[in-house]
């Protein structure tokens, strides 16, 4: 089938066209597409480095880009002076009403009272006796909610033969300045039941 001639058929030579909407290319064609390419690629990378730093928390050190810090010194300050332990529970003036609860962390059946009578015969005020609410605490610790009872906490430590001591905020043990936690590390304590 033939189509009659119209102003579409005649284009100049000049042109070059291959197509109906082809031309000739102009020049740096090219190389804006690479640097399109180039800047795209930056952004990407930069966007994935600062994902990565801010959602992730991963630390990328980037030598030309991080600033080196110069190392600042740092104050040491001395260690607070540790409490001498009572070892004698009756030199501990009653008007500092220390309580004392024992929470047995093992799965040693009664073991707060045998470490509780334990204390008692040794002349320690024993309050509370009772099971932890978890039986696989794996440290003895000796926890005490004020610094003036450090001294009582230590002494603990002393009479129990085994532990640590932590200060904890008052709220963690409410109505009991110093508590003891007996663990697995206890002689005497069953791991598992």
């Amino acid at each position: 089938m033939a189509y009659p001639k119209d102003r579409f058929d005649q284009l100049p030579d000049d042109l070059r066209r291959i197509g109906a909407h082809r031309g000739p290319g102009a020049r740096g064609r090219g190389w804006i597409g690479l640097a399109w390419a180039a800047l795209a690629t930056l952004v990407l990378v930069g966007g994935g480095i600062f994902a990565l730093k801010v959602f992730v928390g991963v630390d990328i050190d980037i030598p030309f880009l991080s600033a080196t810090a110069t190392p600042t010194p740092i104050a040491t300050t001395p260690a607070p002076p540790q409490a001498d332990p009572v070892l004698d529970p009756a030199t501990i003036d009653p008007a500092r009403n220390i309580k004392t609860a024992i929470y047995n962390g093992t799965t040693t059946a009664e073991l707060q009272n045998t470490v509780g009578d334990a204390l008692a015969a040794a002349g320690w005020v024993i309050d509370t006796r009772a099971r932890a609410s978890t039986s696989d605490v794996a440290k003895t610790i000796v926890y005490y909610s004020d610094v003036a009872n450090e001294d009582v906490a230590r002494g603990l430590v002393i009479a129990l033969g085994v532990g640590d001591i932590r200060l904890v905020p008052a709220e963690t043990f409410p109505g009991t300045p110093v508590t003891i936690v007996i663990g697995l590390d206890y002689p005497g304590a069953a791991a598992g039941g």
